[in-house]
């Protein structure tokens, strides 16, 4: 897999962790190695900026998911020999945020930012969490994969 991480953001974050954690998921989804992938790690300012400008909503956000393809859950996209590699998306995290979050909602910083790296992720594979039953599938499916790494957020 090709995870591209740009850290535009002042905390100290361990890229290497989430890279491989990026690398993980995706392999675990049954993605060709030459999938591609991109986290932004960006501070407060650039994400309200995001979120006002993309989602229309008023500051600051923890996650954000760009999708480049209109995929369903588990099902990765078959190619043919010689198509050029699948690119996901991007997916925006906000650490200041995360961290705060995490704060509030007693949980450790580290794991609640891979928690909501795997949320990321699973948005560019076509998840999400606009209906019940929707929500239920994608929270259990981000439970298995921080298992993966034994990650459990509880």
């Amino acid at each position: 897999m090709k995870v591209f991480l740009s850290d535009e953001q002042d905390l100290d974050v361990d890229a290497s962790s989430l890279r491989a954690f990026a690398v993980a998921i995706l392999d675990a989804e049954g993605f060709a190695p030459d999938t591609e992938l991109a986290v932004i790690l960006v501070g407060r300012e650039q994400m309200t900026e995001y979120n006002e400008r993309f989602m229309e909503r008023s500051g600051p956000t923890d996650v954000l998911a760009f999708p480049l393809e209109d995929l369903q859950p588990g099902s990765a996209p078959r190619r043919l020999r010689g198509e050029p590699p699948v690119t996901l998306g991007d997916v925006f995290l906000c650490p200041a945020e995360i961290e705060d979050r995490a704060r509030r909602e007693g949980f450790a910083f580290d794991d609640f930012l891979h928690l909501l790296l795997v949320h990321g992720v699973l948005h560019l594979l076509g998840y999400d969490h606009d209906a019940d039953d929707r929500a239920d599938a994608m929270e259990k499916r981000e439970d298995e994969l921080l298992a993966l790494i034994g990650r459990v957020l509880q």
